[in-house]
């Protein structure tokens, strides 16, 4: 299959190129050619492929519809940082994002993407990005760009000591090794099955599968491999983010209902999303994503991610709120 000369506003290497860069040792293929048949990620040509209709405006359309019917978060995020990296030039790298989920997306029609170039420094540039569905805005963006500057104050945390993916199932074949067992519950089998039915461009590599499809509480934390479906290859950083972007939603806000799985849950949606990038990192080779929720009450949960390189380098840090809504048991009576 040929790949596109462009994807997403940005220049993408023909399959076949080399792809070699910071922390690429983490795959068989790295600083490889793609392997023959090897298919271009979805995420590049598809998901994140937006068409321009005039100057600094796009249309985006859909590819993964999650169960409840709304538009998947990550994919407004990730088009919203396409949009805005089409209006920087191609010397600067996005280092944040600001992102407020203000309606529910609809998924039978194209979501629209409006740039405006709020400020160009000589450092850093920022640019808003509304993504509009009939006539009205679903979410509000604010990216910001970055000249490459050094600086002699650097310092991150620890990563976490985890088994690598090799040794690890996939999210598919833990939820196959699950579903042979005759005594699993009938409800958890369906749930299985829908989790099974999705076409999610992500890969998924539970770090302690055993919590992952537990039904018990437990504390809010999880670890997780994961990259992006397919090949990308070596191109300029900003589609890499943009796809981080688009990984960096799934599953993320379950995090905050870990401790709380004897409520089940009514409504769960996002309201808000950051995003700091650190470092340079390949969003199709595997990066360990470190999610925990310090906090949730008001019907809000509050998610904090870092996505690790293999070799041990922090290149994204995240930040989530949502909307929490679950069916409470009747109180007991008091007579």
């Amino acid at each position: 299959m040929a790949a596109p000369a462009s994807a997403g506003g940005f220049r993408v290497p023909a399959a076949g190129a080399r792809a070699e860069s910071p922390g690429s040792g983490d795959r068989p293929d790295a600083g490889q050619p793609a392997p023959a048949g090897d298919l271009r990620s979805v995420l590049v040509t598809s998901v994140l492929s937006l068409e321009p209709l005039d100057l600094d405006l796009f249309r985006g359309r859909h590819y993964w519809v999650p169960a409840t019917r709304r538009l998947f978060g990550g994919q407004i995020v990730g088009q919203a940082l396409v949009a805005a990296a089409k209006a920087v030039s191609e010397d600067v790298h996005a280092h944040s994002l600001h992102c407020y989920f203000v309606r529910a997306g609809d998924p039978t029609v194209p979501v629209l993407y409006q740039v405006e170039r709020t400020r160009t420094g000589k450092s850093f540039s920022v640019r808003s990005v509304k993504a509009i569905q009939h006539g009205k805005p679903i979410l509000i963006c604010q990216a910001s760009f970055q000249q490459t500057q050094e600086s002699p104050v650097q310092h991150q945390f620890t990563m976490p000591t985890v088994p690598p993916p090799e040794e690890l199932l996939s999210q598919e074949e833990l939820i196959q090794k699950y579903l042979q067992d005759p005594n699993l519950v009938e409800k958890y089998r369906l749930g299985l099955n829908k989790i099974l039915a999705q076409e999610v461009p992500v890969e998924i590599k539970p770090v302690s599968p055993s919590k992952t499809f537990c039904q018990l509480s437990q504390e809010p934390k999880q670890l997780l491999w994961v990259r992006a479906r397919g090949y990308i290859g070596e191109c300029d950083m900003k589609l890499h983010c943009c796809v981080a972007a688009y990984i960096s939603d799934y599953a993320f806000l379950g995090t905050a209902l870990l401790p709380h799985r004897q409520h089940p849950v009514k409504f769960m949606v996002s309201l808000d999303h950051s995003m700091w990038f650190h470092a340079p990192f390949r969003a199709d080779h595997w990066m360990l994503y470190e999610c925990e929720s310090p906090w949730a009450g008001g019907c809000r949960g509050l998610v904090h991610g870092r996505l690790w390189r293999r070799d041990g380098v922090l290149a994204v840090t995240c930040a989530q709120e949502g909307v929490i809504r679950v069916t409470q048991s009747p109180a007991e009576s008091k007579l």
